[in-house]
């Protein structure tokens, strides 16, 4: 395992607070690693996932020693190493020919893992049609009821869900989706329709010949094309994009029951989710479009007659205001027929004041 470091710079401490747990988590990285043997359908499968996966996703170039069910120290180094919680481990072997290994991390420790076997296998080049954009955020679509009955399909739909899950968005645009991963299951056996529910027990140590008995997982992957309708909603269409996968489900292991809880764990509720509604609202506060906290303030009536405002020379009386005022006195003067005597002292009186300013 990796020492902890004390951060020695702004920059080593903003590396390190990007690595710690958030309220919304970043996108997951996932690294895929090739063992020792890996086939044709194995190096083909690892290199479609990737392309789906990018830009979150590493790829080691060399071979490595791996058994993930065996020995996850590994895995441990890497993760941390690499900021990653997810491994896509690809090994081919007499025993269990081109296999494929689910690998969920937590706090840089192993979660879980879902071992499949890859039984048929067609690129995205063998399709001579259009292509989503890297990095687009897929619409998932999961076709049978045992991926929320069958205890090994759970857990196959909740990895998958992790793998092709992106950034936490609220809303979509419609026209953003442009592809489609669809999974669904091959015939399922009356046993499993009869008995579902006492499967539910099964443990990681069940027998092989429980894996024999499971549906087959097909995986597909679609482009979708918006048309016209002649209505708002568009009519949809599917072209095919690829790849095409059928899996076979072998070896799994289950979560640790005390670390899937903290996994589990979600953080107190915020002022924001207060105000929307998620918990005991507060008075005389809201939240507004933007996420921001907006209280409202009361306050007592203002005496605004009161108030000191600033002196400008702008507002005091001017010499144009006077000038008028002296003229409306001459003329009313001239009207009540005052003798000529009068006129002129009034005169002398208006050249005086003139001269004085």
């Amino acid at each position: 395992m990796l020492r902890t470091v004390k951060p020695k710079n702004a920059r080593s401490k903003r590396a390190l607070q990007a690595r710690e747990p958030k309220e919304i988590e970043d996108p997951r990285t996932a690294i895929f690693v090739k063992g020792t043997h890996t086939g044709e359908k194995v190096n083909g499968a690892m290199k479609e996932l990737m392309a789906l996966k990018r830009p979150h996703a590493i790829s080691f170039a060399k071979k490595n020693v791996v058994r993930p069910f065996e020995d996850t120290s590994s895995l441990e180094f890497w993760a941390q190493k690499n900021d990653a919680s997810l491994f896509v481990i690809g090994q081919s072997t007499k025993k269990r020919p081109d296999g494929l290994t689910f690998v969920r991390m937590f706090d840089y420790r192993v979660l879980d893992m879902c071992e499949v076997g890859v039984d048929m296998f067609r690129s995205m080049a063998e399709f001579k049609t259009p292509k989503a954009t890297p990095g687009h955020k897929p619409l998932l679509h999961f076709a049978s009821e045992l991926f929320d009955n069958h205890p090994r399909f759970i857990q196959l739909k909740s990895m998958l869900m992790d793998f092709f899950n992106g950034e936490v968005i609220d809303q979509i645009c419609l026209a953003g989706i442009e592809h489609v991963i669809s999974i669904s299951l091959g015939p399922t056996p009356p046993s499993l329709n009869a008995a579902t529910t006492t499967l539910q027990a099964s443990s990681s140590s069940a027998p092989s010949e429980d894996t024999a008995t499971l549906p087959r997982v097909h995986i597909r992957g679609y482009t979708i094309r918006l048309l016209a309708s002649g209505t708002r909603i568009p009519r949809v269409e599917l072209t095919p994009m690829g790849p095409f996968m059928d899996l076979t489900l072998r070896r799994h292991q289950e979560a640790d029951s005390e670390l899937l809880k903290q996994a589990m764990k979600r953080p107190k509720l915020r002022k924001q989710d207060v105000e929307k509604g998620l918990g005991k609202k507060r008075k005389n506060l809201e939240v507004d479009e933007m996420g921001d906290l907006r209280g409202r303030i009361h306050v007592g009536k203002q005496d605004l007659s009161r108030l000191q405002t600033r002196k400008m020379k702008g507002l005091k009386k001017g010499r144009d205001e006077d000038m008028v005022v002296d003229v409306d006195v001459d003329v009313d003067v001239e009207d009540g027929g005052g003798s000529d005597e009068s006129g002129a002292e009034d005169g002398g009186r208006r050249q005086k004041r003139q001269r004085t300013r």
